[in-house]
């Protein structure tokens, strides 16, 4: 049943839309919309194919709806996770993990999506370029560009102590 294919989906659904928004509520958000998405429209899958594939690419027009309807209202979101681990043990890795996360959310959009299917979930470049309906090699160009411009990002934050 493809209910419970796209719910094993959960997941990397997850993983990758929090590597789009950095935030946990948006990102629930951002699956919600996506399960009701692919189940409303379960004909359009096509059997056979990659059923994450088909779902990754509904994240992402999901989430470039969101930020369009973000520009036209002009809202800006700050990020709760800044302040949540005060105090605690580990934190020099959350303030690390809080400087890729702002490297990252400062990356173009096409930039993030590339970062987050490839680096973050992990899918084969072939994959992440189907999900993107774009050329390998363009995918490929992209994640160096973003790789770089990832390096940069890091590098001219000041170091901690």
């Amino acid at each position: 049943m493809l209910a419970n294919e796209i719910a094993a989906l959960l997941p990397r659904m997850r993983r990758f839309a929090r590597s789009l928004t950095y935030h946990r509520e948006d990102a629930d958000d951002l699956v919600q919309i996506a399960m009701e998405r692919a189940l409303g429209r379960s004909e359009q899958w096509e059997a056979g194919t990659r059923l994450d594939s088909w779902i990754f690419r509904i994240i992402k027009n999901a989430w470039i709806d969101e930020v369009r309807s973000r520009a036209r209202r002009d809202e800006l979101f700050a990020p709760e996770e800044e302040g949540e681990h005060v105090g605690d043990d580990h934190a020099g890795a959350h303030q690390q993990r809080l400087a890729v996360q702002k490297a990252i959310s400062l990356l173009s959009e096409e930039h993030k999506l590339v970062v987050g299917l490839v680096l973050v979930d992990g899918l084969p470049y072939k994959e992440a370029a189907e999900v993107l309906e774009i050329p390998v090699g363009t995918l490929t160009s992209r994640l160096a560009r973003a790789r770089e411009a990832l390096q940069q990002l890091l590098a001219d934050q000041p170091a901690r102590r």
